[in-house]
């Protein structure tokens, strides 16, 4: 079940890691327990064709030999040139339905930020949906007001059968009010891609995560 893939869910593209090497950092992220990635590659100076497709496939790769889901930004065709797990998309990436049309049954997640939107992810039979920014964040340029734990509520009160994640600013430190909240677990980008330690700083979330999740304690969920 996707719920149990979700407890540490991070996101990251090629610009994400600073000057280091991305695919070293997804390496490290994994080592230290993330229990799902998501390829996330917009903004300037993304990698696009070729490259796109290659960075892609060794993220992708990594991802298998750890026995973590490959999600898939945005992009419906690349996903499927990938054989990725799934595609998650935000509100203007798309129409939902026709996504879950086109992906048949991969994993459909879908960003929500009020319950109309969360009633739209359901109808397009979404697998599970992201809910923020929680805190306030910097990855995201364009991101929405912070709306803190309440849509989270809201969510898994009037679908308590539908999982999902918090994202925007979470670290280790804030991560357990977003659990706390109804959330099957957080998703991550610069608090793991620009940690000093990217795989302590993936460890260090799944603790935080874990007692309220039930999960092993360090490794990738298998």
């Amino acid at each position: 079940m996707i719920r149990e893939k979700l407890g540490v869910y991070f996101i990251m593209g090629s610009r994400n890691a600073g000057s280091r090497n991305p695919l070293e950092v997804l390496e490290a992220a994994l080592r230290g327990g993330i229990t799902c990635f998501q390829l996330r590659e917009k903004g300037p100076g993304a990698l696009a064709g070729n490259e796109l497709h290659a960075f892609g496939e060794a993220c992708r790769d990594l991802c298998r030999a750890h026995g973590v889901p490959f999600i898939v930004n945005d992009d419906v065709r690349l996903a499927l040139e990938l054989g990725a797990d799934g595609v998650h998309i935000g509100q203007e990436d798309g129409d939902p339905g026709e996504v879950r049309r086109l992906i048949g049954d991969r994993i459909l997640g879908v960003s929500a930020h009020n319950l109309d939107e969360v009633r739209e992810a359901v109808a397009a039979d979404a697998d599970y949906i992201g809910i923020g920014p929680v805190y306030q964040t910097t990855s995201k340029p364009d991101a929405r007001p912070v709306c803190g734990t309440l849509p989270l509520r809201e969510a898994a009160a009037a679908f308590p059968e539908l999982p999902s994640v918090g994202i925007g600013g979470i670290t280790a430190d804030n991560a357990r009010p977003v659990i706390a909240a109804g959330a099957s677990g957080v998703s991550v980008i610069t608090a793991i891609s620009l940690a000093d330690d990217p795989e302590r700083a993936a460890r260090e979330i799944r603790l935080a995560v874990s007692g309220a999740l039930r999960l092993p304690e360090g490794g990738a969920a298998r």
